[in-house]
């Protein structure tokens, strides 16, 4: 997943920086320039709140099969080592990894923090990742079949990232640095976000039961099964 920017600096040199690779003494005391973005948006899985909580739950089986292809590997007992992906615009690349913890629950709030990666040190990059989730059963009054419950998981997202560019960036605009940084952060959000809540909620009705996933099917394509805008927008 590449922006689409890219087709507009073909002047730009190819620089990548993948995994393993360190910042030169000079990079290291440049600053990182740095992107926000704030996101919200809503599943719905289609069972009782309770089924949906022990389902989240034991993320140890449905975390490593739904984001794959990323590759994972777990970190203690509710971390993960994430590796996102190649992604790049004006002619340079990363290949973001990053280590995330999924703390428990607590009345069925649940949270998604970034934690350090054991003997790791990100080559020319930071990112700060804090997510929360709240599932919140939806009220008998707006549901079409008051025997089919639909259980609404509601998330927000705050996503800082930090990118130490080469120089033959850091000689553009500041402001297209900017502009362009924070539109392939959206794009990055929404492509992973809408992948991998598409495998979660296949993979949730799957276990649950052949039914169940025939159903989930069926009202996907009447109802607003997924959504994923930036906060604040007019959208959500």
């Amino acid at each position: 997943m590449q922006s689409s920017v890219n087709s507009q600096f073909t002047n730009a040199h190819d620089t990548s920086l993948c995994l393993g690779d360190a910042p030169t003494e000079n990079q290291a005391t440049d600053r990182l320039y740095w992107f926000y973005t704030q996101f919200e948006g809503v599943m719905e899985m289609y069972a009782e709140a309770e089924a949906v909580r022990q389902y989240l739950d034991v993320h140890q089986g449905w975390f490593r099969r739904c984001a794959a292809p990323m590759q994972v590997t777990p970190l203690g007992a509710n971390g993960y080592d994430l590796t996102i992906g190649k992604f790049g615009a004006l002619g340079y690349y990363v290949e973001p990894k990053i280590g995330l913890e999924l703390v428990p629950q607590r009345d069925r709030i649940y949270r998604i923090e970034t934690i350090p990666i054991p003997e790791y040190t990100p080559p020319g990059y930071d990112v700060e990742f804090r997510a929360t989730q709240t599932l919140e059963p939806l009220p008998v009054t707006e549901l079409e079949h008051p025997e089919r419950p639909i259980t609404r998981v509601s998330w927000e997202l705050d996503l800082n990232v930090g990118v130490l560019f080469p120089k033959f960036i850091r000689s553009l605009s500041p402001n297209l640095i900017q502009q362009t940084g924070d539109r392939l952060i959206t794009q990055i959000v929404k492509q992973v976000s809408r992948r991998l809540t598409c495998k979660v909620q296949e993979d949730f009705h799957q276990q649950l039961s052949s039914d169940a996933l025939k159903q989930y099917h069926h009202l996907k394509k009447t109802r607003t099964s997924f959504a994923c805008v930036p906060k604040g927008s007019s959208q959500s």
